[in-house]
């Protein structure tokens, strides 16, 4: 059944280590155990991403566990006509689950330190608090951060999807609309998150992947005025992990509920990334136009380890349908739209 929705609370694998019941969910219905996986540790990824977005200026923050690689990082972007973005990397060799990452989003810390990079992911009753700080973050000079997320009861965007080879699945949660405040300081500036207009995405992923893979990821949240006053709304939209006859994660989060939608497409000019872009939906419920700000490209080529990043923050202006046919409008939303090629 296409876009399969999941209700009933069970382990997310079943004794083979495969996924019990491919599809989507509201929340963390289906319970993540590493114990039960049956792939080697080295296949294993974990990983917790935080993105906090406003208009003009963004932070980004990392903690994975992969494998044989860990990937710790933090950027700053600043929009603008002088669009400006740094992003640091601190790498690890084989942690192999040496991170202890949480297997639920909602229970125990998050937690990376070594003698450069302490950062630390709290979740707490109705709040997600992220804390950072970063020695010689760029320029010799340190980068810190204290944000706190409003994380009400919210339903979320929770997929479990299996490759096409035994033992792989992808297992992630989005959580959007949450509202930011707090600070960022970098080089004598300080970024001050607004509640009324800023939010922060969570990307949080378990999963064991297949080796060489191309994927589309967006996102974004915004506050829109209705009859009924301010309102948030967001969307997820992607493809590309893995296989996804059970259900996609195409969604719009609108006053705490998901409005499901079918497949996306993203329409990126071939010749220019920086190009605008267009998104259509085949239900005909997410239609956008994107207006690229700056690229986030990363290139890593170690030959067995390869990776070609473009994250691509930009203003999204069109329509979205709710289920029961209400379309909402937007314009000029500051968000981000991704097309990665990884091979590890």
């Amino acid at each position: 059944m296409r876009n399969h929705e999941v209700t009933n609370h069970q382990l997310l694998l079943d004794s083979k280590g495969e996924l019990r019941e491919p599809g989507w969910s509201r929340s963390q219905v289906q319970q993540y155990r590493r114990s039960m996986i049956k792939a080697p540790a080295f296949r294993i990824k974990e990983w917790d991403y935080y993105l906090v977005l406003s208009d003009k200026f963004a932070g980004a923050f990392t903690i994975s566990d992969d494998g044989y690689v860990g990937l710790q990082s933090v950027s700053l972007l600043k929009f603008g006509e002088k669009s400006w973005e740094h992003t640091e990397t601190v790498l690890n060799v084989f942690p192999m689950g040496k991170l202890k990452l949480p297997e639920d989003s909602s229970a125990g810390d998050t937690v990376y330190e070594d003698k450069r990079l302490k950062m630390r992911f709290a979740p707490s009753s109705g709040q997600r608090r992220i804390t950072c700080h970063f020695e010689s973050f760029c320029d010799g000079k340190p980068f810190d951060c204290d944000i706190t997320l409003e994380q009400p009861p919210m339903e979320s965007m929770v997929i479990a999807t299996p490759w096409d080879k035994k033992h792989a699945f992808y297992y992630n949660q989005k959580i959007n609309c949450m509202k930011a405040s707090g600070w960022m300081e970098y080089d004598g500036q300080r970024y001050e998150f607004d509640p009324a207009t800023d939010y922060g995405t969570l990307d949080w992923g378990r999963g064991v992947w297949t080796y060489d893979n191309t994927w589309f990821w967006g996102s974004g949240n915004c506050t829109i005025e209705t009859a009924d006053g301010p309102e948030s709304l967001g969307w997820n939209i992607g493809y590309g992990f893995g296989n996804t006859k059970a259900a996609t994660e195409n969604v719009i989060f609108y006053k705490g509920k998901i409005h499901k939608l079918d497949d996306i497409t993203f329409v990126i000019p071939p010749d220019d990334i920086m190009k605008p872009w267009k998104f259509t939906s085949s239900d005909h419920r997410f239609e956008m136009t994107f207006e690229p700000v700056i690229d986030r490209a990363a290139k890593l080529d170690f030959k067995v380890i390869v990776s070609d990043q473009h994250q691509v923050f930009g203003r999204m202006s069109g329509s979205l349908t709710l289920d029961d046919g209400t379309i909402l409008t937007i314009k000029n939303v500051m968000c981000f739209a991704e097309k990665v090629h990884n091979k590890y």
